[in-house]
């Protein structure tokens, strides 16, 4: 069946500190996991006034309502990595008894308010921000790690289709895992050498952040657009590649932000005229200092992405709704 319109995708790491307990220090960054409680609200009533759905990758920890329950949630099998700066359990310890007293670290109410509202999609982010490829780590630990997210997904009643995973890090091992368990898509990288996650010291390296970050207002790797039809199953899961990182407002760059959002802008009107994807993504705690600016940026796409659905049927799904669309394609 031939394409006859193009998708706009949103995905979200919903992850609080579990997701950045490796590279910054709880003091330095509250505000932005504090102020998490006043973006996901506000992302959910401005999608719904666009009639937007989002896919947001949660992590399997901040289901939990407790630490009694996040004790019991644990696999007994955990990853061994090498460099154990990137192990969350040792974190437990420290962290507080639940959701009132530590918001960092339990986000089971937020995650209620996105299930209560009907339209968006509730998605796999492993259950402790897994990385599949530092060293130490091996697919028997993956798999204990996603059996404990499918798990407590499943006592929330959430049936988890679509999987992000931590730093965009893919291999084909743990897709097969994924798919063993009734996973049915992932999102996938950019295809240019510095979106590469295979090689993670690579990747964070001065010089390929440095790219990454003038290819947010300078066309360097395209605009990353994808035909239904070309997209390709590995491993038996549905690739969902990723279009752009969707950076939060720089005060320091902010001459520059009018050129990033046209940047996208772009991207969603080439994918609009020839019925192909345009993915983007973020972090709900990068919204979280900034807010209004990060929101007026945001409002701008949605709106132009209301104006590309009128004019050339652009359309709008989850990750796990696209995925059964391209099974058909």
């Amino acid at each position: 069946m031939k394409p006859t319109s193009g998708y706009f995708i949103v995905s979200l790491d919903f992850e609080l500190f579990w997701g950045v307990f490796d590279v910054k220090k709880l003091n330095d960054y509250k505000k932005n996991l504090q102020n998490v409680r006043v973006v996901i609200p506000r992302l959910l009533k401005l999608a719904d006034a666009y009639n937007i759905k989002l896919s947001f990758a949660t992590i399997g920890l901040l289901f939990v309502k407790n630490k009694e329950e996040l004790l019991e949630a644990i696999p007994a099998i955990k990853p061994t990595y090498s460099n154990q700066n990137f192990n969350p359990y040792r974190l437990i310890e420290e962290i507080g008894t639940n959701e009132a007293d530590d918001p960092y670290h339990y986000a089971n109410s937020l995650i209620k308010q996105i299930q209560e509202n009907g339209k968006h999609e509730i998605a796999c982010h492993t259950f402790s921000h897994y990385y599949v490829n530092e060293d130490g780590q091996t697919t028997q630990q993956f798999e204990e790690d996603l059996k404990a997210a499918i798990a407590i997904a499943k006592k929330n009643n959430v049936e988890l289709k679509s999987i992000v995973f931590p730093r965009n890090q893919i291999n084909e091992s743990c897709l097969n895992v994924c798919k063993k368990y009734g996973l049915t898509n992932f999102r996938g990288t950019e295809k240019h050498w510095m979106f590469n996650t295979h090689d993670t010291k690579k990747l964070g390296s001065p010089a390929h952040k440095g790219f990454r970050l003038l290819d947010s207002y300078i066309n360097l790797s395209g605009y990353n657009t994808y035909n239904l039809s070309s997209i390709k199953n590995l491993s038996g899961m549905v690739n969902i590649p990723s279009s752009k990182f969707f950076r939060p407002y720089s005060k320091s760059l902010k001459f520059l932000e009018p050129r990033r959002i046209s940047r996208i802008k772009k991207g969603m009107t080439l994918a609009a005229k020839n019925n192909e994807i345009y993915h983007i993504w973020w972090h709900p705690h990068n919204f979280g200092d900034n807010i209004d600016a990060n929101f007026n940026n945001l409002e701008q796409l949605f709106k132009h992405y209301s104006s590309l659905n009128n004019d050339y049927n652009f359309n709008n799904d989850t990750m796990a709704g696209l995925a059964e669309i391209i099974k058909k394609v």
